[in-house]
């Protein structure tokens, strides 16, 4: 079912921060910082697939992802909804349903044997495609899923994400250069904020993690 209410902003921001603190799906250490993908170091960690366990939880963020691209890109702005894999496709299937849409899923890489697919389902030329994702970094990792859309003739304008890191500038510019328009429901600090409300890590742990917020290249650069 297409939800029709429409929290504001900052209270779709702040409930979804909560809920992502609720279930265990942040973690900060900025006495031993974990290690991101890039290689770089980082006080802050995010596991968004935990939602997927919690149905509650997932179907109210579904919810408010789905108002928010809703809202801000309108409705009936698209024709297919893509997950990214992996982490991409349950939410991209939640949000599909939702918005009355076909699902369909981008693997990172041809499939190796078979059709050597790229795109699963049916993704058809014409076609303006939402790709749904957990989180976004800086962005760059949304492209080849875009590429991949837009190589079956279809077109791809948008990404939905739930949680998007909002602290390195280049993140909008690189998908805008793209073609792609950001939506997402919460970002870093957000999560701070909330986190501080409730005193869920200590005085020290979230001085430590604002620090690496407000210049994350200048604290990574100081610890690599």
């Amino acid at each position: 079912m297409i939800p029709t209410s429409f929290p504001p902003r900052d209270e779709i921001a702040r409930l979804s921060a909560g809920m992502l603190l609720e279930v265990g799906a942040v973690h900060f250490n900025s006495r031993e910082p974990f290690t991101l993908a890039s290689g770089l170091p980082s006080p802050t960690y995010i596991d968004c697939r935990k939602l997927i366990s919690f149905p509650r939880i997932r179907s109210t963020l579904m919810d408010f992802l789905t108002v928010t691209v809703l809202r801000d890109a309108g409705f009936e702005a698209f024709d297919n909804v893509a997950g990214g894999e992996t982490a991409g496709i349950p939410f991209a299937a939640l949000v599909a349903e939702r918005m009355a849409l076909p699902m369909t899923y981008v693997r990172k890489k041809p499939k190796g044997y078979g059709r050597n697919a790229r795109i699963e389902g049916v993704m058809d030329e014409g076609q303006r495609v939402l790709l749904v994702e957990d989180l976004t970094t800086d962005g760059g990792s949304k492209l080849s899923f875009v590429d991949a859309i837009r190589e079956t003739g279809a077109t791809c304008s948008h990404t939905a994400v739930i949680f998007s890191y909002g602290i390195f500038p280049e993140t909008e510019t690189t998908l805008g250069d793209h073609g792609v328009t950001l939506h997402s429901l919460c970002t870093w600090w957000d999560v701070l904020a909330v986190a501080r409300e409730r005193s869920a890590f200590d005085a020290e742990t979230l001085a430590g993690v604002e620090s690496f917020l407000s210049d994350p290249r200048a604290w990574q650069a100081a610890r690599s």
